[in-house]
C-alpha cells in the first residue's frame, strides 16, 4: 500500500502510516512525470500541499488511486468535485493549521506596526553608524491594542485570528458572506474563557471602518477582491495582510497605495506569481514579506501528518 507524499509529510504522519503497513514516498515527483509515476507504482494515496496539481488527467488516468489528501485547508489545486464523482476520496486537514496562520498575521502585523520588516534590513547596514537617524525614522510606530481589526472571512482560520485580537484589547469586526455570526471563545491558560459574539457585516463596511485587514479567502477565480476602490474605501493609513492566496489583492494597486500613504504597511505571505513574486513587492520598504509559509510551524506540520495519517486508514479500514 503506496503513499506519495509530493510535498512532503512530517515524521509524525509518515511515522502513523508506516506502523499499519503503508509505504511512505516522500521523494518529490515533478508535475510533469506525476501521471506516470503514479501508474508505475500504484500509488493508491496522493498527498500534496499548495504546489502539486491534482486535476482530471490524473484522476482519469490513474485508476490505482483511491485517496488525494491535501495538507492544509485550501483545495482549488485539486478537482476536488469530480475526483470524489469518481469514487475517488478528498481529504484534507482544516483546523491543523488555523493557528499557525493566525499568529503569522500578528507577526506581520506587529512588524509592520514598529518597522520592523524595514529596521531589520538597515539596522546591520547602518545601526553603528547612524544609530541615532535609525532610531528617530522609527519612533512613530503604533499599538494594536485598542484599534478596530477587520477580519474578511470567519472561516476556522478568521476566528483564531479573532481570538487573538479579542485578547490583546482589539476590536473585532468581519465580513462573511456565507456566515451571519461567529461565537469566539477566548480561552486562557488557567482555563478560564469568555465568549464574544461577532455579528457580520457587509465588506464594504469592513473596508471603510478597519485600522487593519486581514483576509482568509479562497483563490479569486477572476479579478482581485482588494483593488484600487477597494482602498479608496479604507482609512488613510490603514493596514492591510493576506496570509491566504496569492491575487486576492491587486499589488500594483497595493504599491500605489503604499507609496501614497494610503495604506501604512503591509503584510504578505503569498504572492500573484508564486514562487517567482515581483522584486518590487518584496523588496518594498513598507511590506513584510514571507514565503508563503503560514502554516509551517513544527507543531503544525505534526498535526496536518497525523490527521493525513487517521483519516487514510480509516478510509481503507486499516487496523
Amino acid at each position: 500500500m503506496k503513499v506519495l507524499a509530493n510535498d512532503g509529510l512530517d515524521q509524525s504522519g509518515i511515522d502513523a502510516l508506516t506502523e499499519k503497513g503503508f509505504e511512505v514516498i516522500t521523494a518529490k515527483v515533478p508535475q510533469e512525470f506525476l501521471l506516470d509515476y503514479i501508474n508505475e507504482h500504484k500509488i493508491r494515496t496522493v498527498l500534496v500541499r499548495s504546489a502539486t496539481q491534482v486535476r482530471k488527467d490524473i484522476i482519469d488516468n490513474c485508476p490505482s488511486l483511491e485517496i488525494i489528501g491535501r495538507g492544509g485547508v485550501g483545495m482549488d489545486n485539486i478537482d476536488v468535485d469530480y475526483a470524489r464523482e469518481k469514487g475517488i476520496h478528498v481529504i484534507n486537514t482544516p483546523s491543523a493549521s488555523s493557528e499557525s496562520v493566525a499568529e503569522l498575521v500578528f507577526a506581520h502585523l506587529f512588524s509592520g506596526a514598529r518597522f520592523l520588516q524595514d529596521s531589520n534590513r538597515k539596522m546591520p547596514l547602518l545601526g553603528d553608524t547612524e544609530f541615532a537617524s535609525l532610531k528617530k525614522a522609527y519612533a512613530a510606530g503604533i499599538e494594536l491594542k485598542g484599534k478596530t481589526i477587520g477580519v474578511v472571512g470567519m472561516g476556522r482560520i478568521g476566528q483564531e485570528v479573532a481570538k487573538i485580537a479579542l485578547g490583546l484589547g482589539m476590536r473585532v469586526i468581519a465580513a462573511d458572506n456565507m456566515v451571519g455570526k461567529a461565537s469566539i471563545k477566548v480561552t486562557f491558560y488557567n482555563n478560564q474563557f469568555i465568549n464574544v459574539e461577532i455579528e457580520t457585516e457587509p465588506l464594504i463596511e469592513v473596508l471603510k471602518h478597519a485600522d487593519f485587514i486581514t483576509l482568509h479567502v479562497p483563490a479569486q477565480k477572476e479579478g482581485f477582491m482588494i483593488g484600487k476602490s477597494e482602498f479608496d474605501l479604507m482609512k488613510d493609513g490603514v493596514a492591510i495582510v493576506n496570509c491566504s492566496r496569492g491575487g486576492v489583492i491587486d499589488e500594483a494597486a497595493l504599491i500605489e497605495a503604499l507609496d501614497s500613504g494610503k495604506v501604512r504597511f503591509a503584510g504578505l505571505d503569498v504572492f500573484i506569481n508564486e514562487p517567482t513574486p515581483s522584486k518590487e513587492i518584496i523588496n518594498h520598504s513598507k511590506i513584510s514579506v514571507t514565503p508563503h509559509t503560514g502554516a509551517s510551524t513544527l507543531e503544525a506540520q505534526d498535526r496536518i501528518g497525523l490527521s493525513l495519517a487517521e483519516q487514510i486508514t480509516s478510509i481503507l479500514q486499516i487496523q
